[in-house]
């Protein structure tokens, strides 16, 4: 009879797989941080004292809105990998990096053609969230998961 603890290969298996997993989360929050500083570039101010000191939620859900598509990017990156580690790490890194780019710029293009106010929605004297934030954040979310389906 075999038992888990005596196979082997499942030992192997759970090593390397906690070990990928690993790396790959090493890979995602750096791509995460870098999200958010590209994020904080297309905001007016800094973007962590409009969220934390001004508790702007319009800020906020951008930032989320970004995150998430960052996520997206990610995901999809380590997928299309097909399990292979090394290929997987790098398009991961190349992909989630080019994607992070492309859906900055795309949202500034987008908020230019929409004519909705980045510096407006985060400068917010109220406080309130608006429509336009919204609208911007959905957007992001649909850029990251173009972007996403495009590296597979």
């Amino acid at each position: 009879m075999r038992t888990l603890a005596n196979d082997e290969s499942l030992g192997q298996i759970l090593l390397d797989g906690t070990g990928a997993l690993l790396a790959y989360a090493a890979v995602g929050l750096v791509l995460f941080v870098v999200g958010f500083y590209m994020t904080d570039l297309a905001t007016p101010g800094r973007l962590i004292t409009v969220i934390r000191e001004h508790r702007n939620p319009n800020a906020t859900l951008l930032a989320s809105a970004s995150t998430v598509g960052v996520g997206l990017i990610v995901a999809v990156s380590i997928f299309a990998a097909g399990g292979d580690l090394l290929e997987g790490l790098t398009r991961t890194l190349v992909f989630g990096g080019v994607g992070i780019v492309a859906m900055t710029v795309a949202t500034l293009i987008f908020d230019r053609l929409v004519g909705i106010s980045i510096k407006e929605l985060a400068d917010d004297a109220e406080d309130r969230l608006e429509p336009a934030a919204v609208l911007l954040a959905v957007a992001n979310l649909m850029i990251g998961f173009v972007t996403a389906v495009a590296v597979y």
